[in-house]
Order: C-alpha cells, then structure tokens, then sequence
C-alpha cells in the first residue's frame, strides 16, 4: 500500500517508539535533533540496526572465546557482554566521527576501515572456529600425535649422551666375557678332546697332555668366573640407570600428555593447519573471513553511503550556534570582569587618595612627638631614631 503523507500537526506531535530510539542512539544521533528530520529517522534507524547487529556479533563472538579459556559459562558470558560494549563503543566512536564535511575525505574513512577490518578480522577467529568445531578437534588430535612423536625425539636427544656411554660401556663389559667365555670354551673343548682321543696327541684317558689342558682350563674358568662376578654389579648399575633414563622419559612424556589442550591459541594452529592441508577448506575459510569482517563494517559502510540529510545540516547549525554562544558568553563574562576590576581600581584609588589625606597630620604629630623623646633622653643615636620613623611610619609598597 502506498504511505500517506502525515499532515504538518501530526509531525509535530511525533513520538518515536523505544525501539526506535535504542536504533537512534545506537547510530550515535541526537535524539531531540533526528526527531525533527522525518527522512533521516529511518536512515539512521538503518544505520542502528547495523550497529545492533555488529554489537551482537561480537558479544557471541567473544563470549564463545572466552568459553574456550574459562570454564564457567556465566563468567565467559559476562566478559563477553563486556568486550561487547567495548566494540559498540569503538562503532559508535567510529560512525559518530563521520560526518558530511569528512565523508569524501580519504584520510579519516581509511584510518576507520582500517580499525575494524583489524577488529572485525580478530573477532572472526572465534566464529570460525565454532564453525568448524568438528574439523578442529579432528586436526588438534594429529597435531597432539604429532607433538608428542617431537616431545619423544627430543627427549631421545636429551638423554642420548648419557645413555649411549652407558651402552657403550655394557657392551665393552659384555664383549670382555664374551672374549673370556670363549677362552674357557676352547680350553674345555681341548681338555674333553685330549681325554677322548679325538685331541693331539690321540691318547684315550687323562695323561700328562690331558691334564695339563685341564689345568689350563681350570684356571681359564676360574679367570672367567672371577671376572664376571667382579663386573656383575657394574652391570646392575648400568642397566638400573638405563631403566632409569627410560623411566625418566616416560615420566617426561606423560606430563606433556596432561598439558597437551584444546585451547584458543591450540584450535587456531590446527585451522591453520586445516587450511594449509585442505583447499576447500581454505577457500570457505577466506569467504566466511570476508563475511564477517564485512559484519563489523556494516557500520562504517552504511554511514558513509547513505546520503546527507537535514539532520547532518542541523547538527552543523546546531554546533555552530553553540560555538557562537559559548563565545558570546565567554565575551561577555570578560567584559564583565574587566568593568568589574575597572570600578573597583576606580573606588580603591578613591578610598587610598582619603586614607594619606586624613593620616597626613597625624603622622605629622607622630613624628614630632617621637623627636621630642629622643630629644629628652639623649640615649639613642640619630640614625636609630630614623631607622625607627622609616620602620613605624614610611608606607611599604604592595607586592
């Protein structure tokens, strides 16, 4: 249906609705002013529900970053009603300074586009990952095997000095009775031969050979036996401090287990890293950046293409009426003070002009009276009755 045109009587008795003006002052408008203007009313109610929407944007934006830090949800709801109004401040500042004499100046919109493509970049971060929550937590699991694989490798690192001396020395240990073993194993073998007949001498029985082999092999065994029960505590040392090292690393990889998350900083490298390994991902992640950074400019861009109005010329009247009569007044307040110090110089010159007139005899006679003491007495000298006068009667200038 086509709108009817309000008479001049009923525009005068306008009366906004509540809502209407939560838009106004969300647009940073003067209500008294934008009440007057029926055209700008509903731009810059368009303009409010812009900043409604950014303003709420961000309060589920950053209620939901903060969720990821705090475990208490009415505490991550509170700072996010907080940072909230700190962004709705930040638009309101940002729209408020755009005006008909800056709109096509490059400079002032350049400086505004750049802070909230900064902020609304920044806060697309949590949107983005509640989109993508699935994917996330998918990715952080690889990312933390993949850690732990590094925390592993570094430990191995850490500890490898340590552990390869102790290996190192083990085997030596180990190869010395290895060596020893098999000393006493072919002496045991040419004992056995000799007595069998299957040896040197192809003798059958213990003859002189025989036991002079097993003498040797004897004293071979006996070596052996003293050897290796001289390096069994070494070894019980070296494979105690080897369990050790392992234990160590175990510990070690445990406690990086349990500090292993899924906080903010953690989901923001496994969506960088979705991004890097999955083109598709990408592409939907650049468009959905650029569909939320555009929410916090939707501000700044409807103020700034939206055309002036009535409202923007009586605000500029408005101000400079205000600045003419702030001047006015400082004006006349000064001349005020300057007619005030003028009259009061006039009636104290007055009042000190009678003062010295009236007090002029009675000095006079001071004086003479003060002469005629010293006169008398003959006590003090000239100069002190004089620095006594000047002290008592001469007037001091003011400062």
């Amino acid at each position: 249906m086509p709108g009817t045109v309000q008479p001049l009587s009923q525009r005068e008795t306008y009366e906004p609705s509540s809502f209407t003006k939560l838009l106004w002052w969300l647009s940073a408008a003067e209500a008294d002013i934008i009440q007057e203007c029926t055209i700008d009313r509903n731009r810059y109610a368009i303009t409010g529900m812009t900043v409604l929407g950014t303003w709420l944007f961000a309060t589920l934006a950053w209620t939901y970053f903060f969720s990821t830090v705090v475990p208490d949800f009415f505490v991550s709801l509170a700072l996010g009603i907080f940072m909230g109004g700190i962004i709705l401040g930040i638009d309101r500042a940002l729209i408020k300074g755009i005006t008909g004499a800056n709109k096509k100046k490059a400079g002032p919109i350049l400086f505004r586009a750049i802070l909230a493509i900064t902020i609304g970049t920044f806060m697309a971060q949590p949107a983005l990952l509640y989109l993508f929550d699935k994917e996330i937590h998918m990715q952080i699991s690889l990312d933390n095997e993949q850690k732990k694989q590094v925390k592993a490798q570094q430990l191995d690192s850490l500890y490898a000095n340590r552990k390869s001396d102790l290996l190192n020395e083990k085997n030596s240990i180990q190869q010395q009775l290895q060596n020893k073993y098999t000393e006493v194993s072919t002496a045991r073998y040419n004992y056995i031969a000799e007595t069998d007949g299957t040896g040197g001498s192809g003798k059958i029985g213990l003859r002189d050979i025989a036991k002079a082999k097993q003498n040797e092999y004897n004293k071979l065994d006996q070596d052996y036996n003293l050897l290796n029960a001289g390096y069994k505590p070494r070894l019980r040392v070296i494979d105690s401090s080897l369990a050790a090292i392992e234990a160590d690393k175990l510990a070690e990889e445990k406690k990086f287990a349990v500090l292993l998350n899924d906080g903010f900083l953690v989901r923001i490298e496994a969506l960088n890293n979705l991004i890097k390994n999955n083109s598709a991902m990408a592409f939907r992640y650049y468009l959905l950046v650029i569909l939320l950074v555009l929410i916090e400019l939707m501000p700044v861009i409807a103020k700034s293409l939206l055309p002036v109005g009535a409202y923007d010329e009586r605000v500029r009247l408005r101000e400079e009426l205000e600045k003419e009569t702030a001047a006015s007044n400082i004006k006349k307040e000064r001349d005020l003070k300057e007619l005030y110090n003028k009259l009061a110089f006039d009636q104290d010159s007055i009042f000190i002009k009678i003062f010295f007139d009236h007090s002029a005899k009675e000095r006079e006679e001071k004086m003479v009276e003060r002469l005629q003491r010293w006169k008398s007495s003959e006590e003090k000298s000239f100069d002190s009755v004089w620095a006594n006068l000047k002290r008592d009667f001469l007037s001091k200038q003011e400062n």
